[in-house]
């Protein structure tokens, strides 16, 4: 079982051969494959769903508050989230879970903002660069139907950000990759809760709290952490872990709000469920890194000094941490073989879940923003859906070999993961300014971006030239001070650019009625796609429509209560908990290390509810149909007439339709 890092990384011999990687990847694989044609098939025979490039790219836009949750957990929980987690974990001690977690879940937990605006004001935007698109090339020149003709300006920004969105699918993807595959949401809560309990309770090797917190302080006596307070492995204090935290914060901006697949759930998301989907996804994922670097990083400083841990007498090698191999060593060190195969099954889970949602982010880029816009505008629906899945195909192919190259390059998912905020950063404050600015002119838009990305790269790599003494290298240019620089840079200077060129060449006075004018694809009808859903027990039709200016009320509520709501809660995750701990260089007595374990497993166990059985529960009705349509049994199902643009909630009953009842 080998993580990234260069073929050269680690001499440990494998707990499993290669016929069970294979057995995994081969046989998991073509379940998951079975399984997806199967529900598609069900669906569309027993729910009356069709596969539209409409439903194909936005689910029908009426995706539920669990289901939207659980989508997040799934693309956010990266082989990065598991392993570069444990790898701080163990660099660190306690501080370094807690910061890889504060660190990126507050980016989730403010994009529910960025959610609800993108669907008050672009409510059948497809991606995110069609809203860019919209906004900055607004004196569109209509031609046919659905055909327009983009400005010179709009067309340069649409570009730069189309390149700015690649980026970061490339760079997750290729993270994905070279950390070693991994998780579907369930199966990944359900293993580290294994872990944990292992860890904290019923394991030989370690058992407790207490055995744990004991194996620390004897950790910390033989090894201390350089700028930790009092060397040790249980303190919040951690010099080396703040800058770690300072570099997530900055990059995890970067892969959430240019990350086209986060706005692709926003817009799936039926109006009145987009903020409590992304506030309980963001939630539950601050669990799973949380827990899983506190249980199996710890751990792993607890193990090295047993035969059990794979590379005893030694310590682990610096390289091989930065590859990653932490929790799968921990994982042979509690539990032998079945603890190798539980991290092979939960990292090939979580890479599976998280690239499909990149292929599908890359996929709706490709067919709405390059292929449509400059390719084929009058291309109909099924050709929509023809090229999506063709991009697909395509790009799924070329990462796989652009991984391969860069893990015989040496560069591994730890450096990536510090890298990532000097490519994409540069371009997180422009876009948020898009849907929230109406003053931010196209060349702020466009230009800020670009020059934030060469300062960054200046930054990055001066630095690392006058740290090391004009070595640039991997190694000298992954290091964390040139990255803290380059990340920070990459953020912050468009605070500069942006107002600099708004107010230096004209500021715009936007109304953003371009982007309401957005039309959904052609293939969009009465005939194509049930908007419908059961209304409940008591309504015999089965069916409520709700008007657009009923979903206009719900957004503007909700746009009130997400700034308040989501500001405060990543104050929280930020300052309010862990900064009191940090200042007061407070070190962890064995009571306190005990509840702080028992809190996270606690907290995971939530999680465990909220990704894995409120969507079921949100979907009861919708299950039973099926159930009741496969067995043979009448079911209320029938085509809706429905409007386009409208969307369909149990919850509430149109005025005229109440009356009719």
């Amino acid at each position: 079982m080998a993580g990234g890092g260069g073929p050269s990384s680690g001499a440990v011999a494998p707990p499993l051969n290669q016929a069970f990687g294979y057995g995994i990847v081969v046989g998991l694989g073509f379940l998951f494959a079975f399984g997806m044609i199967l529900t598609t098939w069900v669906l569309k025979k027993y729910n009356n769903e069709q596969q539209t490039s409409e439903m194909f790219n936005t689910a029908g836009r009426t995706v539920k508050a669990g289901l939207v949750a659980s989508a997040v957990v799934s693309s956010w929980t990266w082989a990065a989230t598991l392993l570069q987690s444990s790898g701080v974990a163990y660099r660190y001690g306690v501080s370094g879970p807690f910061w890889y977690a504060s660190g990126a879940t507050v980016q989730i937990i403010l994009f529910a903002t960025l959610a609800i605006e993108l669907k008050r004001r672009a409510p059948n935007a497809h991606t995110f660069l069609e809203v860019i698109r919209a906004r900055y090339g607004a004196l569109y020149v209509q031609l046919a139907a659905s055909s327009i003709m983009l400005t010179r300006e709009g067309r340069l920004t649409h570009c730069v950000f189309i390149c700015f969105g690649l980026f970061t699918n490339i760079l997750v993807t290729a993270m994905l990759l070279t950390g070693g595959s991994a998780v579907h949401t369930v199966v990944i809560l359900v293993i580290i809760l294994i872990f944990a309990l292992t860890a904290y309770a019923t394991g030989t090797e370690l058992g407790s709290p207490s055995a744990v917190y004991d194996r620390l302080v004897s950790a910390a006596a033989s090894h201390p952490v350089e700028g930790n307070a009092g060397g040790s492995y249980l303190t919040m204090r951690s010099q080396q872990g703040a800058i770690f935290f300072v570099i997530n914060i900055v990059g995890n901006f970067g892969t959430v709000f240019m990350d086209n697949g986060y706005y692709n759930k926003a817009i799936a998301a039926s109006p009145v469920h987009a903020l409590p989907g992304y506030i309980i996804g963001g939630l539950a994922w601050f669990a799973i890194p949380w827990l899983c670097a506190t249980t199996m990083g710890l751990s792993a400083l607890a193990l090295e000094g047993s035969p059990s841990f794979p590379t005893y007498p030694n310590r682990m090698d610096p390289a091989d941490v930065t590859a990653g191999l932490v929790l799968p060593y921990a994982a042979v060190g509690l539990l032998g073989r079945s603890g190798a195969a539980c991290t092979l099954v939960m990292i090939f889970m979580a890479v599976t879940s998280a690239t499909s949602a990149q292929l599908i982010a890359v996929s709706s880029i490709f067919t709405y923003d390059i292929y449509q816009t400059y390719i084929n505008p009058l291309a109909s629906g099924a050709r929509l859906i023809a090229m999506s899945h063709a991009s697909v195909v395509g790009y799924g192919t070329i990462m796989a070999g652009f991984s391969v190259g860069l893990y015989y390059a040496g560069i591994s998912m730890g450096w990536l993961y510090l890298w990532m905020g000097v490519m994409i950063s540069a371009a997180v404050i422009p876009a948020t300014l898009t849907l929230f600015w109406k003053r931010q002119n196209w060349i702020a838009a466009s230009g800020a971006p670009v020059l934030g990305l060469i300062c960054a790269l200046i930054a990055w790599t001066v630095t690392c030239y006058k740290q090391f003494d004009g070595v640039l290298n991997v190694d000298t240019l992954g290091s964390d001070i040139p990255m803290l620089a380059g990340n920070v840079v990459a953020l912050l200077s468009p605070i500069i650019f942006v107002p600099l060129f708004t107010y230096g060449f004209g500021a715009d006075n936007y109304d953003w009625a371009s982007m309401a004018a957005i039309k959904q694809a052609d293939d969009v009808g009465p005939s194509a796609v049930s908007a419908a859903v059961e209304a409940g027990p008591g309504d015999p039709a089965g069916f409520v429509l709700v008007s657009p200016e009923q979903d206009m009320v719900k957004l503007n509520k909700a746009s009130r209560l997400a700034k308040w709501l989501t500001v405060f809660m990543a104050v929280s995750f930020l300052v309010l908990w862990p900064m009191p701990m940090y200042g007061s260089a407070y070190i962890f007595s064995k009571p306190f290390f005990t509840g702080w374990v028992v809190v996270g497993i606690i907290w995971l166990l939530g999680s465990s509810v909220a990704v894995g059985l409120f969507p079921l529960w949100e979907g009861r009705q919708s299950m039973i149909r099926v159930v009741r349509g496969m067995l043979g049994k009448k079911t209320n199902i029938h085509p809706a007439e429905t409007v386009v643009g409208k969307t369909i909630e149990p919850e509430e009953m149109a005025p005229e339709q109440e009356k009719k009842e």
